[in-house]
């Protein structure tokens, strides 16, 4: 099994748009250190942690005197390479997760494969532009930076809802569940779960 130290990640992320320090442990109890200046995304990260057992610290400051963007999918990319780091050749993890979401109406399927073949299908569109000050869009963008450096195939689909906030409050719930799924150990896999023996 691997040790805790091989399933840290530890990520600096320092442009011209944003500077962003985040830390992740795998094998955690769902502790959040959330602090950007994105409030929604402060709790959707929360959220994630605790759904998912991952302890999580971010610390994250941007241009969102412009918008969100550049923050919401910088921390994106900070938390897959974060995931990549962790878990190093993927010895010894079940590889696939999936998680049936629900959230009062709202119902969401999320399904990743820890696969090395990043890839996201996601098909969850919400009804309003804005949750607060949140520009629903951005959730999109940060599955998209999410997928593309965690290396994961990653589908997620909104069966049925209707609140904005519920939805992608069910699709971070989802993906950390689905995640915590895929990246748990397996006692019966030995290397990395392929038939050609890497990932």
């Amino acid at each position: 099994m691997d040790t805790i130290e091989q399933r840290y990640g530890r990520v600096n992320r320092v442009t011209r748009e944003t500077d962003i320090q985040l830390t992740l442990l795998l094998d955690g109890t769902g502790v959040a250190k959330i602090d950007t200046a994105v409030p929604f995304l402060n709790h959707m990260l929360t959220l994630f942690s605790v759904h998912g057992f991952f302890d999580l610290e971010v610390q994250a400051t941007g241009d969102v005197e412009i918008d969100d963007h550049h923050t919401v999918e910088d921390i994106g990319i900070c938390l897959g390479k974060a995931f990549t780091q962790a878990l190093g050749d993927k010895s010894g993890i079940n590889r696939y997760g999936l998680s049936y979401l629900p959230m009062d109406e709202t119902l969401v399927r999320v399904v990743v494969d820890v696969s090395n073949r990043p890839f996201l299908h996601y098909v969850a569109a919400v009804p309003d532009q804005k949750v607060g000050a949140f520009d629903t869009a951005l959730a999109l963008e940060f599955m998209r930076a999410f997928s593309q450096h965690a290396g994961v195939t990653l589908h997620i689909d909104l069966l049925h809802g209707e609140n904005s906030h519920h939805i992608i409050e069910a699709v971070f719930k989802g993906l950390a569940r689905a995640m915590d799924q895929a990246t748990g150990v397996n006692c019966f896999v030995t290397g990395p779960l392929s038939s050609k023996g890497v990932l």
